[in-house]
């Protein structure tokens, strides 16, 4: 098993466990009525729900290429392009943090990391002068041809999940 596949299969048990953990914490806050205050977040929390679904949405690996492929770029200015958007995307959203669970922030950060590391041992295996049209098809055909690679899905649906237990 290499190194890209060890760190997948623990980013997914990762991603997994903060789902059981949401569950059980949601449902002891709800027997012990705990999570009520006389100032209404519930708004706040939903909108930081939304926006952490774009923001999983818009570092996926295929959208990410998607909107970051520019002919002409070599493998590693492609490379530090791809990082520097996840990294953007990723600091713009860090104060929804404020008004989500614990677990769906680590669940985002997970992604976050993920990404990137799966963006540099692709990146690592090109050959020097490579494009950065290789890189974005490499990427694109580690998506296809890894389905549990979308880790993405995993993260989008514990984010509905915890929004839709909101708006009970």
């Amino acid at each position: 098993m290499d190194q890209s596949t060890l760190a997948f299969i623990i980013s997914i048990i990762a991603i997994l466990i903060s789902l059981i953990t949401i569950l059980l914490v949601n449902q002891q806050q709800k027997k012990t009525g705990k999570g009520t205050s006389a100032f209404d977040t519930r708004p706040l929390q939903l909108q930081a729900y939304e926006r952490l679904v774009m923001l999983t949405e818009r570092i996926s690996l295929p959208n990410l290429v998607s909107r970051a492929n520019k002919p002409g770029m070599d493998a590693r200015e492609m490379q530090l392009l791809l990082l520097e958007s996840i990294k953007q995307e990723y600091e713009y959203n860090t104060t929804q943090q404020i008004y989500v669970s614990p677990l769906a922030w680590e669940a985002v950060e997970n992604l976050k990391e993920q990404n990137m590391l799966i963006i540099n041992q692709i990146a690592s295996t090109l050959p020097g002068g490579a494009s950065g049209l290789e890189l974005n098809k490499r990427l694109m055909d580690f998506v296809l041809n890894h389905k549990k690679g979308t880790l993405h899905a995993i993260v989008l649906e514990a984010l509905n999940y915890e929004a839709k237990k909101l708006m009970k």
